[in-house]
């Protein structure tokens, strides 16, 4: 199956060339790669024409008005979010794609691996995603339509199961829009939280943030929508200033 790799990009010149670099080792035979320009004033662009992406624009700033920009892009059979700061392993896409031989399963997503960060919370941090972020998994899978976990810089989803379910949700801007991605899809099919597709990125947003401040925007977005629906996340927690 193609696969269509979509990557949003703010002012990632720091980035976006090891990131780049990691996906064009990938040994899946057939992937493409569209980086959707986000009111980029740095050096990103110019970086990312090297590689052999397509450059698409979307004026509108917020990290799911891009994806869904890069959806509607995308030529696959299997449509990808990456982050920017992301370096995934040579096999990452072949072992994301291999779960959609199961025509049940409509999204995929795994751990991060904070590859920055100081060991303690490196470790802590991808076991609590491997025994937490599976069972809760496990567990809203049991409910038909409830939802699932998945980590936005590292999710895979059936193009068409996404497009059914009215592709990325443009009316989150950051916080909770992998939970509500993961929701909406879980309606048109399994979504699985494996282990073994593991992703490095940036520990930088903890590190700007804090570790504790920053696990609260992230969890309260999650049960907001899980239980309530992406209506009740506040300006706050969608990431408007």
């Amino acid at each position: 199956m193609k696969i269509s790799v979509i990557i949003p990009t703010h002012n990632e010149e720091e980035h976006i060339a090891t990131a780049l670099s990691a996906i064009f080792e990938q040994d899946h035979p057939d992937f493409e790669v569209i980086i959707i320009d986000n009111a980029n004033t740095d050096k990103t662009l110019e970086i990312a024409k090297k590689f052999p992406v397509r450059i698409v624009s979307e004026t509108r700033r917020g990290t799911m008005w891009a994806c869904e920009r890069g959806r509607q892009d995308a030529r696959g059979d299997i449509v990808v979010r990456m982050d920017a700061d992301c370096i995934p392993p040579k096999d990452w896409l072949s072992r994301g794609a291999a779960h959609f031989i199961d025509p049940k399963i409509s999204g995929v997503s795994g751990p991060y691996d904070y590859h920055d960060a100081d060991l303690l919370f490196r470790k802590s941090s991808i076991y609590f995603q491997y025994v937490v972020y599976k069972g809760v998994n496990f567990l809203l899978q049991r409910i038909p339509g409830r939802g699932g976990v998945m980590i936005g810089g590292n999710s895979f989803f059936r193009a068409k199961s996404l497009a059914a379910a009215g592709g990325f949700n443009t009316d989150i801007y950051f916080y909770g829009d992998d939970t509500d991605s993961a929701k909406r899809v879980s309606k048109h099919g399994k979504v699985v939280f494996n282990n073994g597709l593991v992703m490095k990125t940036s520990a930088r947003r903890f590190h700007k943030e804090g570790i504790l401040k920053l696990q609260f925007k992230y969890i309260i977005p999650f049960f907001k929508v899980i239980f309530y629906g992406s209506k009740r996340l506040s300006k706050e927690y969608k990431g408007y200033k």
